[in-house]
């Protein structure tokens, strides 16, 4: 049978060659050739996530009733029973309690959107703190940057839609950015719910844009991202060979499919794991959405944690332009977001006009290497964990038994004091392990072993990585932008080429 089935293999391809001539082409690009380093997985990671999430989404949209028509619940689940309800919420609890392993794939839909996100952001992150953002790169990073701000959207239409008291209460924040930009807010409002919220029709517009407008752009994005990074190739790290002009790593086929290949078996294990142990957006606990009512101790997705402590730390303050007036929802949840993205995307070209630094760069650097760049992301983490946390006051205070107008006016002051001292502590060191590398390179590395001289002073041994001169000085090494070892030398004892130095 294998003999059968590799000679109808290999006449289908000689076939197939003949006529589209594919075999010189798919041989270049299995030779292509990609660098082996641990924080490139989180790009796979993303993909990986993303390829579950089609996959769930479609046998859940299989499920799923976009109406907002009034129906009884009479299933199996009884704290349920003869509660008024959507359709779109009725089909929920269906679809968990009635359709085989449709919890199961409920949670597994939610837990790879989480994981889609985070790994965005964990992969943008190392894009920035390494440089990769640099020409001839700079519309890729862009395209990072749309593909988090859709999967952020993507994931706020998914758990919206359900017409639970959580996402109802999301759903109410969103009306109400809406209603707040000035001139258009009622238009859009209108455009995106048909009318006053609640409405009827709005499940089912944001069913359309979760199901085939916005995932169709995420794929069309995900499909130039990944032709952009094959045809520019990836970047590097500095390291033996490693220069602008040249890529060292392992061939696409097989090492580096095969290894991709294990690692999407590998996320997928442990997404069906945490599926099917840990609970996430049990909707049956928070009941259908009821206008009247509002739920504490429970919090949205962890990227919409920003916009909500936003607006619990921006003060009561309004602008009033005649007959108009700007409230302040909207400066937290229309401004900053798109202000916040807007200096993401624009941060290749602010960098490129502060430095001067105009030339393609194939070889990342370590975060260390620009301090600047270092300490302007910290910053920004930083302001972003304060939102974050802030997010969270509530619970915060009910479990610490915290007032909770400290907490909002902590989150106030450290959004202004914490991010500069972040940038101005991790400038300092990365400045500092700058340093600590050229004192290795020119100076050699520290063993501990003390050597006493005939005068009585202490001297500590050495070892130059470059060796030593015929006078026993250190020879300096250049720094190259690798990783410099400060390990000590593993035998205690002075050999030829090292060098003392006097113990202060």
């Amino acid at each position: 049978m294998g003999l059968v089935a590799r000679t109808v293999t290999r006449a289908t391809a000689n076939a197939l060659d003949r006529r589209f001539k594919a075999a010189g082409g798919a041989r270049r690009q299995a030779s292509h050739v990609f660098p082996k380093h641990h924080s490139f997985f989180w790009g796979e990671f993303a993909l990986y996530s993303f390829a579950v999430l089609v996959v769930s989404g479609v046998y859940l949209a299989l499920f799923f009733v976009p109406d907002t028509t009034e129906v009884v619940y009479r299933g199996p689940y009884e704290p349920m029973q003869g509660l008024s309800m959507s359709r779109a919420y009725h089909s929920v609890l269906t679809l968990s309690f009635e359709v085989r392993a449709g919890l199961f794939l409920r949670q597994l839909h939610h837990w790879a959107a989480l994981l889609f996100v985070a790994g965005m952001i964990l992969h943008m992150s190392r894009n920035f703190f390494t440089g990769a953002f640099r020409r001839p790169r700079e519309l890729t990073w862009l395209g990072g940057v749309a593909l988090l701000a859709l999967g952020i959207f993507e994931g706020y239409l998914g758990y919206s839609m359900l017409d639970d008291l959580l996402s109802g209460l999301g759903v109410r924040i969103f009306s109400g950015i809406l209603l707040s930009v000035p001139l258009v807010g009622t238009w859009l409002h209108w455009a995106v719910f048909g009318g006053e919220f609640f409405g009827d029709i709005w499940i089912s517009r944001f069913f359309i844009a979760h199901v085939f407008l916005v995932p169709a752009l995420l794929v069309a994005l995900i499909g130039m991202h990944i032709g952009l990074v094959w045809y520019q190739k990836h970047t590097q790290f500095p390291g033996p060979g490693a220069r602008e002009d040249t890529v060292v790593g392992e061939r696409a086929v097989p090492g580096f499919v095969s290894r991709t290949v294990a690692n999407g078996v590998c996320l997928l294990a442990v997404l069906g794991l945490m599926a099917g142990i840990f609970q996430i957006n049990p909707v049956f606990l928070w009941g259908p959405y009821v206008p009247s009512q509002v739920s504490t101790y429970i919090q949205p997705d962890f990227y919409a944690g920003f916009l909500i402590g936003g607006l619990r730390l921006w003060p009561r303050w309004e602008i009033h332009l005649g007959a108009y007036t700007v409230p302040a929802p909207f400066w937290v949840g229309l401004v900053l977001p798109l202000l916040m993205f807007a200096l993401l995307a624009a941060y290749p070209l602010l960098e490129r006009l502060g430095t001067g630094d105009r030339g393609a760069h194939q070889v990342l650097q370590r975060p260390r290497d620009n301090p600047t760049r270092t300490g302007i992301g910290a910053m920004g983490l930083t302001f972003w964990g304060i939102l974050f946390a802030s997010g969270a006051t509530d619970v915060i205070a009910a479990t610490f038994d915290i007032p909770f107008e400290l907490l909002v006016w902590a989150g106030r002051i450290g959004l202004l004091v914490l991010p500069p001292l972040a940038y101005v502590v991790v400038r300092r060191i990365c400045l500092g392990l700058q340093r600590a590398d050229r004192d290795v390179l020119e100076r050699g590395v520290r063993t501990g072993v003390l050597q006493e001289r005939p005068d009585g002073v202490y001297l500590e041994v050495r070892r130059p990585p470059g060796g030593a001169d015929h006078a026993g000085r250190p020879i300096p090494l250049d720094y190259g932008g690798a990783r410099v070892d400060h390990r000590p030398a593993a035998s205690p004892e002075p050999v030829a080429g090292s060098v003392t130095e006097e113990q202060r």
